[in-house]
């Protein structure tokens, strides 16, 4: 470590006025007393002052104080063994190593010393230096011969008187400043920068009194003194060089500290380091060679015996196969683990395949039903208003034979028992054209009717054997005129175009044909996911979508007048096969799917309500057996695929119910103000419209007992057929019972069950 520097105390001496001194000769000698020179009074004072001075070295030197007695430096022993290293070597001092000059004796004070010292001592302020300048700061210490020449010209100048200025000169420069100061040209202060403020640029605001930030700061020595020994400060006293001293050998010591804790990969490092910079040959020294250590006897042991050694090897052999046990079984389930997990991704990637393949099918299959429900909503409206006009051609020839049968039934009522007043012949009327309007219950009008009548009743004797030989009364005349038939049938060909062309701009074979697109679809559903099938019931829901093309099929089918099975439809066939997807043995039919039966379901979706409004509306003639028994038919027919007790079937016989009993109604109004009046006349034709009435009422009851047979005693058919009888028959029986009377309830007895005779009858029963 390097020896620190001397670091010199700086005395501060006082502030006085001297005179020039002059430069002492070298050669002359030194003298005293009153011969003495200011110079040598100078250098007096320089070694008294200097004697009470104190040196301050950075290395914990202690001053030594004496009067007379040379200052002397110790030196530490590091400091000896670098000088006499530089002595051993030859190498000179070097010119910046400070020197230290030898101090001496201080002046005595004495009366003479003082006097002399007054004499000598100017009363004038000394002139301004125009060359050097001395600086009151710099120490009283004489280091080199070049300082004190310095001193002795100082003290040479001195000793010259000094000029003072006079008033005139001060009051001159006072009036130059004032000007100077009002005028503000030029600085009235000597700058102690070599620039002017002006060469600089003064900011965006010159004018500003504000300091900046960064000017505030200043060049970050304060912020980065820590680093840069800023803020180190010279010890100057006893104790802050005390001070100084602990803490440097503190540091040391910390030093030391650090750099013997170091670890071997420092210390490797450093030598390699070293070896790099050339500081450290590459040869090491050669390894120490090992010294000989021969090997430990190790001790005796006794032979083991054969029993110890086969119960040692057995024990070892049961561990190993227990442990061999445990590893195979490890093994085999660690194994079946694998396959588990093996198959088990198998399933999930197959899952994850069947979920894809899920996916796209059912979104094509959305957008298939998508399309599908924007085709019915286009064509279930004008499918419905021609179900609409079928319904109301088929209540229009309904009520034109109803008309006609009630005005043939007033005019066999007006035969034997009178014309009530309601029904007398009215004036005839004229309308505004001058021409007649017949009335209805006029001579004339009814014999035109009984003109048609008899015409009917000869044309259809000559087209059917068995209407030649029933009575009178008895045929069910419902058949329309003619012109009227004929305009009938030109209206129900119109209903069938019509409903053909509700399809003409269809071209799809899936929209055409339901089998080849709610079939296929819905087909394929219940065979690839048929949990979710079953689970949506999807067979219901494609029931929902094929009832458009079934109400489009039987659009314009009357089926009383044209009978017709029903497995004759397409769309029959087609639900029975999709419902039945297994394949059919030799003997037994093909099992149901999951859907159960279709063809029962849309039976009773949509042809039951369908068959309800074509029977209300006038389809079913009460009075016509022909429509009865094929009513029957159909019923039978339906059974088969519905239940009785299903509500839609009940509600087919309810429909049945309301015609038999409009029926009984109309009879019972059209009787009544007959009935009230009573009076009856000699007339010839009497006998045979009595019998005619009786006969036509007695065929109603037969339709409605045959019709209570097959449906049962529902909604009331025994009281209805009993009501027909004690209300309608009898009374117009008793009115005639020996012309005939008599004959038609004998006939009611034995057409009626034996709980519906009424009590008035059991007489002919008996008989």
């Amino acid at each position: 470590m390097a020896e620190p520097p001397v670091l010199f105390k700086r005395t501060k001496p006082k502030h006085t006025q001297r005179s020039r001194i002059s430069t002492p000769d070298p050669d002359a000698a030194p003298t005293t007393g009153e011969d003495d020179s200011p110079s040598a009074v100078a250098a007096k004072l320089r070694k008294k002052t200097r004697a009470k001075a104190k040196s301050t070295l950075s290395f914990g030197g202690d001053e030594e104080e004496g009067e007379g007695e040379v200052f002397k430096l110790k030196k530490s022993s590091l400091s000896k063994k670098l000088q006499l290293g530089k002595s051993s070597i030859g190498i000179p001092p070097s010119a910046f190593e400070p020197t230290i000059a030898r101090q001496s004796t201080g002046p005595t004070y004495d009366a003479a010393y003082l006097s002399q010292l007054k004499a000598s001592t100017p009363t004038a302020r000394p002139p301004v230096l125009t060359g050097e300048s001395y600086d009151v700061d710099v120490s009283m210490d004489v280091d080199s011969p070049g300082q004190l020449s310095t001193l002795s010209s100082i003290a040479d100048d001195a000793g010259a008187e000094t000029a003072i200025p006079s008033a005139s000169s001060i009051l001159a420069a006072k009036e130059k400043r004032d000007r100077l100061r009002k005028s503000k040209v030029g600085e009235d202060f000597i700058s102690l920068s070599l620039t002017k403020r002006d060469d600089f640029s003064q900011g965006p605001h010159p004018e500003s009194r504000l300091m900046r930030e960064e000017d505030e700061l200043g060049d970050a020595d304060d912020e980065y003194a820590e680093f840069t020994s800023a803020q180190e400060r010279i010890a100057l006293g006893k104790k802050s060089r005390k001070k100084e001293a602990q803490k440097r050998r503190a540091e040391m010591n910390e030093m030391i500290i650090d750099a013997e804790e170091e670890d071997e990969e420092t210390q490797e490092w450093e030598q390699e380091q070293l070896r790099r910079g050339g500081l450290r040959p590459e040869s090491a020294e050669p390894a120490p060679k090992p010294v000989y250590k021969p090997a430990p006897i190790p001790p005796v042991t006794p032979i083991p015996t054969m029993g110890a050694a086969i119960a040692r090897l057995t024990q070892s052999m049961s561990e190993l196969t227990t442990s061999h046990a445990q590893h195979s079984a490890a093994m085999s389930k660690l194994g079946e683990e694998q396959r588990l997990l093996d198959a088990r991704e198998k399933e999930m990637r197959e899952m994850i395949a069947k979920a894809e393949d899920k996916r796209s099918w059912f979104n094509a299959f959305r957008e298939w039903v998508e399309s599908v429900a924007t085709f019915l909503d286009e064509k279930f409206p004008p499918l419905e208003k021609l179900e609409d006009e079928h319904i109301s051609l088929v209540k229009e020839r309904a009520d034109m034979v109803a008309a006609r049968r009630r005005a043939e039934d007033e005019d066999d009522l007006i035969l034997f028992l009178g014309t009530p007043p309601s029904l007398q012949p009215q004036p005839e009327e004229v309308d505004e054209l001058g021409r007649t309007i017949p009335s209805a219950n006029s001579p004339h009008a009814r014999a035109n009717r009984n003109a048609a009548r008899e015409a009917r009743r000869l044309r259809r004797r000559a087209t059917n054997q068995q209407a030649r030989q029933e009575e009178e009364g008895f045929s069910t005349d419902s058949e329309l005129p003619p012109g009227d038939e004929d305009d009938y049938r030109t209206a129900m060909g119109q209903l069938l175009a019509d409903a053909k062309g509700i399809m003409a701009d269809v071209k799809a074979d899936e929209f055409r044909d339901p089998n080849a697109g709610l079939g296929k679809w819905f087909g394929e559903w219940r065979s690839k996911f048929g949990d979710i099938y079953t689970g949506a019931w999807g067979g219901l829901g494609m029931i929902g979508a094929w009832e458009f093309w079934v109400r489009l099929e039987i659009l314009g089918w009357d089926p009383l007048e044209r009978p017709r099975s029903l497995d004759s439809f397409s769309w029959y066939k087609s639900l029975y096969n999709y419902s039945r997807p297994s394949e059919a043995d030799d003997e037994d039919e093909p099992e149901l799917g999951p859907d159960g039966d279709l063809v029962s379901a849309m039976i009773t979706t949509a042809l039951i309500p369908r068959f309800c409004r074509i029977l209300e509306g006038g389809g079913l003639d009460a009075y016509s057996a022909t429509d009865i028994r094929r009513l029957v038919d159909l019923m039978e027919e339906i059974e088969i695929s519905v239940d009785k007790q299903n509500p839609k079937f009940e509600l087919l016989l309810k429909s049945v119910h309301t015609v038999f009993s409009t029926a009984v109604e109309a009879t019972e109004a059209t009787l009544a103000p007959f009935l009230e009046l009573n009076q009856p006349r000699f007339d010839p034709a009497a006998i045979p419209a009595r019998r005619r009435f009786l006969t036509r009422r007695y065929k109603l009851l037969r339709n409605l007992v045959q019709w209570r047979k097959h449906a049962g005693d529902r909604y009331g058919l025994g009281t209805l057929a009993i009501r027909l009888v004690t209300s309608s028959m009898l009374p117009v029986a008793e009115s005639g019972w020996e012309v005939g009377g008599e004959d038609i309830m004998r006939k009611v007895v034995q057409a009626l069950p034996s709980e519906l005779i009424p009590p008035s009858l059991q007489h002919l029963r008996a008989a």
